[in-house]
């Protein structure tokens, strides 16, 4: 009986070389493929950071492949990435919100392109590294949270539907890290004792700003406070987001800190205030999908997540459409746009959406309340 085809995004990591790892064990027709994805540009810092693209992930990838003996192919979607990714991103900056580019990597590159170049080849599934988990206890297919909570990556998977999921494989979801790198380690893989990638892959140095001020004209414009008045200059809007304290360039009023409350494009004015008034309970979203065949016509009782590392929090939403209002019972603190939120029901994460608005003074409180 001919195996199963399935082709494994290798990053050069030690979570999608353990993938590959399992599902060879488990009998797979294994196939390593890295995606170049960003190299313009490159000096020497990016070269020795770069978590995407840079040689020694390559190198780390081909090797695990080699010791594991399957095939590995090195595959070019730097004009899919520049597109879809880097090109998201500075838009979305540029037009006062916080874009979240490891969902567009993933959306658009991973389970895109990656997944048509699959088909094309004959594969019967993808896999990759992330920490999720996938269950089909009927004709549909769930996407549960990875078993170690403290590293699941569902929150960046939400606009997955049936037809990918039933294309993809998650083996890592079922382990916690130590875990994985034990397993690495056993197998004698390189990668083992990796570090994790902690920034944004085609901004190694973590200075967003200085990037963006080589790719977009900035828009200046007034700091004001909640009544309207004028608190001082800034040099662009694409250089800020919501709760954000550092780098005002303005001294604290009264002694206290100030935040960033709201960036408004049209009028370019960036509104500043008490920490306190952060607090809200909601807000609106676009683009809603579900991983599932989910019932809308009456408001849905959720547990809404509104950052990658923060805690889930119980909430309402009220969908029409592609658009809804989430509610939440309690406040939450900067809730910002262009970042996703994404609505679980226990362990299952159901869909999600972007947020674009929050509503003012919907219950304001201070930070007793968690977040």
């Amino acid at each position: 009986m001919k195996k199963q085809k399935v082709i494994v995004a290798m990053s050069g990591g030690v979570d999608s070389s353990v993938a590959a790892l399992i599902l060879k064990e488990q009998g797979y027709d294994v196939v390593g493929m890295t995606l170049r994805l960003w190299s313009s540009n490159y000096d020497h810092e990016t070269l020795e950071n770069n978590r995407c693209c840079s040689v020694e992930d390559v190198d780390d990838a081909r090797n695990v492949c080699s010791i594991l003996g399957i095939p590995h192919y090195f595959v070019n979607f730097e004009k899919e990435f520049q597109e879809h990714v880097v090109g998201y991103f500075i838009k979305e900056y540029d037009s006062g919100r916080t874009p979240h580019p490891c969902l567009a990597c993933n959306d658009k590159i991973k389970f895109d392109f990656l997944l048509r170049r699959a088909m094309f080849l004959d594969a019967d599934f993808i896999a990759t590294g992330h920490y999720a988990r996938l269950d089909c206890p009927n004709d549909q297919i769930r996407l549960l949270k990875g078993i170690d909570h403290s590293k699941d990556q569902s929150y960046v998977l939400y606009t997955l539907r049936q037809n990918e999921l039933s294309k993809l494989k998650f083996p890592v979801g079922n382990f916690t890290k130590s875990e994985i790198r034990q397993l690495a380690l056993d197998a004698n893989l390189p990668v083992a004792d990796k570090p994790d990638s902690q920034e944004i892959c085609f901004i190694p140095s973590g200075n967003y700003r200085e990037f963006l001020q080589e790719r977009i004209t900035a828009k200046p414009g007034e700091f004001v406070n909640t009544t309207g008045e004028y608190l001082g200059d800034h040099p662009g809007i694409q250089f800020f987001t919501i709760g954000q304290r550092r780098r005002l360039g303005l001294p604290s009023k009264d002694g206290e800190p100030m935040f960033v409350l709201d960036i408004d494009e049209e009028s370019r004015k960036i509104t500043l205030g008490k920490e306190e008034e952060l607090y809200q309970r909601e807000f609106t979203c676009k683009g809603i999908t579900f991983t599932s065949e989910t019932s809308v016509s009456e408001p849905l009782h959720v547990n809404a997540r509104i950052r990658y590392n923060a805690k889930e929090a119980d909430a309402m939403v009220y969908i029409e459409g592609d658009e809804g209002r989430v509610v939440f019972t309690d406040p939450h603190r900067a809730i910002t746009p262009g970042q996703p939120v994404v609505f679980y029901q226990g362990e299952e994460m159901i869909g999600g959406g972007i947020i674009e608005k929050a509503i003012a003074n919907s219950l304001r409180k201070t930070p007793s309340l968690s977040v």
